[in-house]
């Protein structure tokens, strides 16, 4: 398989978001309106209660480190008259203590698929009310009654994209043009490298990425519950560790592009932001290995213990506005699960292999699924090679 090679944009991600903030200026008057009509009294109303816009309070969001166009948030501000408290996180399992914990209280926060599983199971999510979400509707018919949240109550899907590895075209050329997991597992190829290499401090994603290198699928491993074929992806997982600079899930782009590592672990997106930032389109690459990797959807879904309930319908909706949900994908070049955001979406992302991959190289990715039992092992063996 050949490097997924990504065109150059004429334009920086997120432009021609102009219109939007025009029209959150023309609506500004009525979001005002609408929440004074809302709750904001410190009670939280039940998801039944709220209606189409409604708020009731500001909006504590928390989400992914550099997963939003901050105009995005402005915009909302202006329309709906609250504000949001916006915070991030770098991986799932940061998100998911600060909920079970309850030491922070979030109203909206964006776990990724096998997460939301998780969290459902654990009764840590909330049910939506969809008929406050009407735009959910704009959403892509693929991304009705996924796996991890089979019935469909508890979210809406944010952005999907995949993981792979960020390199250079020299790289490239001394594997003989086909990108492979050996560059990072097999000592032999990594030692072709010229420099550094780094992997995503997140354990179900270097977990799933030594599986597919030794030949397993994910979605058997953890479905059958095969603890040995983990322990084996952990075991290759510490004797990857001596070769590894750093494990890191929000600069990994940037390293590369800055020359501090030479091949890259990371989510698709973050490298074509970094690529264009740097405008190293013309050295750099992001490539799915020819053995696959990894699909995934991150998603929006309400904490159990939210304060403010309406506000994060809110501001799913308006997400899923068919030009908001444009504009979200314009700035993180994830792909978008809202098929009425497409006629907005620049062409340069649609049409990029690496964001909307062909069927051939789609086959070969895989979701993770919910690890179960498994899970404590999946982070215990990422853990042990880090140490």
């Amino acid at each position: 398989m050949t490097a997924l090679v990504p065109k150059l944009p004429d334009r920086r991600p997120g432009n021609g978001r102009g219109r939007l903030l025009l029209a959150a200026a023309l609506v500004g008057a009525a979001g005002l309106l609408a929440a004074a009509c809302s709750g904001g009294d410190g009670d939280a109303a039940s998801a039944a209660d709220c209606e189409p816009g409604q708020t009731d309070g500001d909006l504590a969001f928390y989400n992914w480190a550099e997963y939003i166009d901050e105009e995005l948030l402005t915009a909302f501000e202006a329309e709906t008259g609250i504000n949001v408290e916006y915070t991030t996180y770098e991986s799932n399992e940061e998100m998911l203590s600060k909920v079970e914990s309850g030491a922070a209280i979030y109203d909206l926060v964006v776990p990724s698929d096998y997460m939301v599983d998780t969290m459902r199971r654990d009764g840590l999510l909330l049910e939506l009310n969809f008929d406050a979400i009407p735009n959910s509707a704009n959403i892509g018919s693929e991304f009705d009654n996924p796996p991890f949240d089979p019935e469909h109550k508890y979210s809406v899907a944010y952005q999907w994209g995949t993981t792979g590895i960020g390199m250079s075209y020299e790289v490239l050329d001394l594997l003989g043009g086909e990108s492979t997991w050996a560059v990072i597992f097999d000592p032999g190829t990594a030692a072709l490298v010229p420099g550094s290499i780094s992997m995503l401090d997140d354990a179900p994603e270097t977990v799933s990425a030594a599986l597919k290198y030794l030949g397993y699928s994910i979605e058997d491993v953890i479905n059958n519950q095969n603890e040995d074929a983990v322990r084996e992806a952990g075991e290759l997982l510490r004797a990857t560790n001596d070769r590894l600079l750093k494990y890191d899930s929000v600069t990994f782009g940037d390293d590369l592009v800055n020359g501090e590592v030479d091949v890259a672990h990371g989510w698709s997106g973050g490298f074509f932001l970094s690529f264009f930032e740097a405008d190293a389109y013309d050295d750099y690459t992001y490539t799915i290995p020819v053995e696959g990797g990894v699909r995934w959807v991150d998603n929006m879904a309400i904490p159990h213990n939210a304060d403010n309930i309406c506000s994060a319908h809110a501001m799913i909706n308006f997400l899923t506005d068919a030009e908001n949900g444009a504009t979200l994908t314009n700035w993180t070049y994830y792909g978008s699960p809202n098929a009425a955001s497409t006629p907005y979406i620049l062409d340069e992302i649609l049409e990029d292999p690496g964001i909307y991959p062909p069927p051939e190289v789609d086959a070969r990715l895989e979701l993770i699924p919910h690890a179960g039992d498994m899970a404590l092992l999946i982070q215990d063996m990422h853990t042990q090679a880090k140490s």
